[in-house]
């Protein structure tokens, strides 16, 4: 049966970069280790790991924007391989979706560059002057990526053996439970490792069409069934 449908996760899987939320941080010359940690051991939720992300932004620049987030993630490049990707998935008929915990300004930015319709990612409710506020929007709750898929389908009216999902870590390993192909691309955990159809770990978004299409290709690796 042929995918009609694939979910990308965004960093680190369609942007070179790890985080977009860390590449704030960096700008700053400030990390958010902390948080994380706490938000990995359900301590904290959502609302509250992207509100003390923004305390440590403002810490720096107090009144910081949209704009400034434009900015500053400006700079951010694509993964190899992109262009080439998409442009074959979408001649295709194939339908794309951005289905990430990043932030939305640069999601935006790279669906319109990729041809990508349906972006979900995740930023702050902006007040008169586009300023952000401590209110957040959250369209991808980051460990429930496979609730977002699910709605998608819906959406598109496509069944779950028709899909298929790509990411690269752990949280993105949701979306592989509701998708026929999974593929760990460039891999951060064995939880996704496990969980994948497909890994391709070459530096070359190119290498995941051959198991979206389900062709023969050396650049991905069959994940062992036995």
């Amino acid at each position: 049966m042929a995918v009609k449908f694939v979910a990308f996760d965004m960093d680190g899987t369609l942007l070179d970069v790890s985080s977009s939320w860390a590449e704030v941080h960096r700008f700053f010359g400030d990390e958010n280790t902390e948080a994380l940690r706490l938000f990995l051991e359900d301590r904290i939720d959502d609302q509250e790991f992207m509100r003390r992300d923004l305390a440590r932004w403002r810490r720096h620049r107090p009144e910081i924007s949209e704009a400034d987030l434009v900015s500053i993630l400006a700079p951010v490049p694509l993964m190899p391989g992109a262009h080439e990707l998409f442009d074959e998935l979408h001649r295709r008929g194939i339908q794309t979706a951005i289905v990430s915990g990043g932030l939305d300004v640069i999601a935006q930015r790279i669906g319109r560059e990729l041809g990508i319709t349906r972006v979900l990612a995740n930023g702050f409710v902006l007040d008169g002057r586009g300023r952000l506020t401590e209110e957040g929007i959250i369209r991808v709750p980051i460990k429930r990526k496979g609730e977002v898929v699910v709605g998608l389908q819906r959406e598109l009216g496509v069944a779950p053996t028709e899909c298929a999902a790509v990411g690269n870590s752990e949280i993105d390993a949701a979306m592989f439970e509701h998708c026929r192909i999974g593929v760990a691309f460039l891999p951060e955990d064995d939880v996704i490792r496990r969980r994948a159809t497909h890994v391709v770990t070459q530096k070359d978004l190119r290498r995941v069409l051959a198991p979206l299409l389900e062709e023969s290709d050396t650049g991905a690796e069959p994940v062992p069934t036995g």
